[in-house]
């Protein structure tokens, strides 16, 4: 099903994907996280600055994330997926299975800690037994096990063709009371993001982010508004004949 772009964004949309100088490259999978505190008297919304020395996206305030790995599809979990939000996940998916759309769900969980040292789970069922080498490895070493259960999935977005990098990017989101561990000094001067801010989900567009990044907070608010059902549907955005294209799934 397809629904029409908010006009206000159409016109943002066009522009970016008329940057066309790179040669054509498919678009990998990867997954990215927002973290939604409400401890306050309004929800705020987790976002990193990107350094400025990157190619992709420099000095842009984003969404911890990346593309799945390898070791993503090893990590054993406190906590399975909620079924409708796998359903949603494999919507037009390549290779659908339960083992992709979770190996999303904890490609975001394991970027969300590299890149800001957040380790999202619990840790009543003590850490996880034998993690893959690398982040996994740190991210076990926290005493957190991943759960996947109090995750919703937002939306979908593949980045426009002839882009120096593509991704089939799954926005994720999930309560900053799922935060189990916070380690410290990941976030600085050289690293990948360099500040980190909670700003209020209705001022977080005023920082300078990606259109796509503005787009999913625009359908997260819409989506709260109408209380996060877990059978809505999902927008997925995606180019077609040189133009955005906004789908449900």
């Amino acid at each position: 099903m397809n629904s029409p772009i908010p006009p206000e964004l159409t016109e943002a949309l066009q522009t970016e994907a008329r940057l066309r100088k790179s040669p054509n490259v498919r678009p990998r999978d990867a997954a990215t996280l927002i973290l939604i505190d409400r401890s306050g008297a309004a929800p705020r919304v987790l976002l990193g600055r990107r350094h400025t020395g990157h190619k992709f996206m420099p000095g842009k305030f984003v969404f911890p994330g990346g593309r799945i790995e390898a070791c993503d599809r090893q990590m054993s979990i406190a906590g399975p997926l909620d079924a409708i939000v796998e359903e949603k996940l494999n919507v037009g998916a390549k290779r659908p299975s339960p083992a992709f759309a979770r190996a999303l769900a904890l490609a975001a969980i394991r970027e969300t800690f590299e890149e800001t040292g957040l380790a999202l789970g619990v840790k009543d069922h003590g850490p996880p037994g034998a993690a893959p080498d690398g982040a996994w490895a740190r991210f076990a070493a926290t005493g957190v096990f991943p759960a996947l259960d109090s995750l919703d999935f937002i939306a979908r977005a593949i980045t426009p063709p002839r882009r120096p990098k593509r991704f089939d990017t799954r926005f994720f989101v999930a309560d900053a009371a799922l935060i189990a561990h916070r380690t410290p000094d990941v976030v600085h001067a050289e690293a990948e993001l360099v500040e980190l801010v909670w700003t209020p989900l209705e001022e977080a567009t005023k920082l300078d982010m990606p259109i796509i990044t503005r787009v999913v907070l625009a359908e997260l608010a819409a989506a709260a508004q109408s209380g996060m059902s877990r059978f809505r549907a999902r927008p997925f955005y995606h180019e077609r004949h040189k133009r955005w294209v906004r789908e449900e799934l």
